[in-house]
C-alpha cells in the first residue's frame, strides 16, 4: 500500500474522501453535533483499513478529517485555478479559532496556500461528513456550477 506524500508538490486538499492509499488523516472530528471541531493531530497518519475500522457504524468522513492530493479538475469545487470551497468557507463562514490551529498539513494545504489564515480559522469547524449541518454550512459545501 502505498503513503501520500504530505510533501509532494501537488497541494493538499483538506476535505478529500477517506480512500486507503491514498489520503491520510490529519484530524479527528470532536465537539457536538451541533457544534463539531476538529482536533489537529501532531502527524498525519496514512489512512488504513484499521483506522477506517475505528470508525465503526458511521463513516470515515464523520469522524476523521482526510487530506489528499488535490484532484484539481477532477473535483466538482474546482475552477481550474483554485478551489472555490476554500473560498467559500474563508468568505462566508465565521471564524472558530483566535489563532493559528496546530494543523500538520498547513504548508502543503490547498486552502491555507490559496486563502490564508482566513481558511485555517474557518478550517476546524468542516466536517466531510456532516448530516447534521447548518444552513449556512450548506450552502458552503455546496458545489457552485461554473
Amino acid at each position: 500500500m502505498e503513503e501520500i506524500d504530505v510533501k509532494s508538490p501537488i497541494p493538499l486538499c483538506p476535505s478529500a474522501r477517506p480512500e486507503v492509499g491514498n489520503s491520510a488523516v490529519f484530524g479527528i472530528v470532536a465537539g457536538t453535533v451541533e457544534k463539531p471541531q476538529v482536533a489537529y493531530l501532531k502527524q498525519v497518519q496514512p489512512l488504513t483499513d484499521e483506522l477506517i475500522a475505528l470508525s465503526g457504524s458511521v463513516t470515515p468522513g464523520e469522524v476523521f478529517r482526510v487530506a489528499a492530493p488535490c484532484a484539481g479538475t477532477g473535483c466538482q469545487h474546482f475552477d481550474g485555478a483554485n478551489c472555490r470551497l476554500a473560498t467559500r468557507v474563508a468568505n462566508q463562514l465565521a471564524a472558530v479559532s483566535e489563532n493559528l490551529p496546530p494543523c500538520p498539513i498547513r504548508r502543503e494545504c490547498r486552502w491555507w496556500q490559496q486563502e490564508g489564515k482566513a481558511a485555517c480559522m474557518r478550517c476546524p469547524q468542516v466536517i466531510t461528513d456532516n448530516y447534521s449541518p447548518s444552513e449556512q454550512i450548506r450552502q458552503v459545501a455546496t458545489p457552485v456550477a461554473v
